[in-house]
């Protein structure tokens, strides 16, 4: 959620934001309901101070009418008649306004939650990803001196990815990994897992049945809901979570944390769940947009302070590189453009992995930062400590968020299976996931 003072206060910062975005939400409705909400906050105020001094010229009248001679006590006496009446018509007056403010502010809110977090402003403009930059690459994109084999077809001859009966049991967008192709697959899970407890994350088993608060909390409603698949049997309904970002940054909702408790760093495996909705005829073979599948999150909660925020977005990022490298798999990350990027989202790099069935790069990992418009919609906060890192005074402020993929599987299965593959169909495996797959160094057919 965003601020609405900053909002009052620069607002063509935000129109701009929308624009850039494409994100569609009437900045000037909401700035006209906020002035006559707060005309009424303000109408309440007034009232509920004037009742109060009525109260206390009621309490002096009445000392006065006990020392008054017989002459005044009738006109002091209608004094008093007259101000004990007004504090039934106050009452009338604030039941009404409090009817009036309760009607709007459902309005207001609906507004607000469609309001897009400005991005950064060294973000690259662009209205979709054909406008994101590129900043660098790692590794080389393997020659192939035979004709390769896309992952589907490998993975179907060596009895690793079963699709058809995927989609006979689960519909489109569905799978079965068999044998050394479910080993692969948590194999690389793992060393995600790993890599990310020995740089200090906490390891956290997340619920993946959310309630709608935290869905809207971390900003994947009301913009994200055609996404979700909702559990409409339970009263209220809960959704499936579409990554372990949701828990994670929702974790400490309602919190105010300790400053000196900060940086919160957790890490969670789980699985994923997105309709795709939108996407009919893109991506529909093969492993790359599907509607179940499992990742490594991870969250970063921080200070209110945007350079500290800058620089736990480069160390998530890193993580996520050092495991591609790990992996041995080319790839390039670039900065996503302002039409490319969340509503939340302050700034996002993008790593692609090359994947040859694609002959281009393909997403894998991506790693945002969102400054407080998370923490805001989540009432995330922390206690600044007295001379504490940001030199605070016991003040109450918005935390900041940062996330990023570490690894989603089996998306990334694509790359491994495609680049590792040898002419007679076989497939190598990565040496960084041989001790999880148990020595197994070559997947060959049955």
């Amino acid at each position: 959620m965003i601020d609405l003072r900053d909002l009052r206060e620069n607002p063509e910062r935000y129109r701009l934001a929308a624009q850039r975005k494409r994100i569609d939400v009437d900045i000037d409705r909401l700035l006209a309901l906020d002035a006559e909400h707060r005309a009424m906050l303000t109408k309440q105020q007034q009232l509920t101070h004037e009742k109060n001094q009525i109260g206390k010229q009621i309490g002096q009248l009445a000392g006065q009418i006990k020392k008054a001679p017989d002459a005044e006590k009738t006109a002091l006496s209608a004094q008093m008649k007259q101000l004990q009446e007004r504090p039934t018509q106050i009452k009338q007056e604030e039941q009404a306004l409090a009817a009036k403010i309760a009607e709007m502010e459902p309005s207001i809110e609906e507004i607000v939650l469609r309001v897009p977090q400005p991005p950064a402003e060294d973000v690259p403009h662009g209205t979709d990803d054909t406008g994101n930059v590129e900043l660098r690459r790692w590794g080389a994109v393997r020659k192939f001196d035979f004709e390769f084999k896309d992952h589907v077809t490998l993975g179907t001859a060596l009895g690793i990815i079963d699709t058809e009966r995927g989609v006979k049991l689960a519909g489109s967008r569905s799978y079965f990994l068999v044998g050394q192709g479910a080993m692969l697959h948590q194999a690389v899970l793992r060393l995600a897992m790993d890599l990310m407890m020995q740089r200090g994350f906490t390891p956290m088993s997340v619920p993946v049945l959310m309630r709608e608060s935290a869905m809207r909390g971390t900003g994947y409603f009301p913009l994200g809901r055609e996404q979700s698949y909702a559990m409409t049997n339970e009263d209220p309904p809960v959704f499936l979570a579409g990554t372990a970002e949701v828990p994670l940054t929702a974790y400490h909702s309602d919190e105010v944390l300790d400053e000196k408790s900060l940086p919160r760093k957790y890490v969670a495996m789980s699985p994923c769940f997105r309709r795709e909705a939108g996407t009919y005829g893109k991506d529909t073979a093969g492993l790359y947009r599907i509607h179940q599948f499992d990742k490594v999150e991870h969250v970063v909660i921080c200070r209110n302070d945007d350079e500290e925020s800058k620089r736990w977005h480069g160390v998530i990022l890193d993580n996520a590189e050092s495991l591609l490298q790990a992996l041995e798999l080319p790839y390039r990350v670039v900065y996503v453009c302002t039409g490319d990027l969340g509503q939340g989202q302050v700034a996002k790099y993008d790593i692609e992995t090359w994947m040859p069935s694609r002959n281009s790069w393909g997403e894998t990992h991506s790693a945002s930062r969102f400054y407080d418009f998370q923490a805001r919609r989540l009432n995330l906060r922390y206690r600044e400590t007295s001379g504490g890192a940001g030199g605070g005074d016991g003040k109450v402020k918005f935390c900041h968020t940062l996330n990023n993929t570490v690894v989603a599987s089996p998306r990334i299965l694509i790359p491994i299976l495609e680049l590792y593959q040898n002419a007679d169909g076989s497939v190598n495996v990565p040496k960084a996931l041989r001790p999880y797959m148990n020595g197994v160094e070559r997947i060959e057919k049955p």
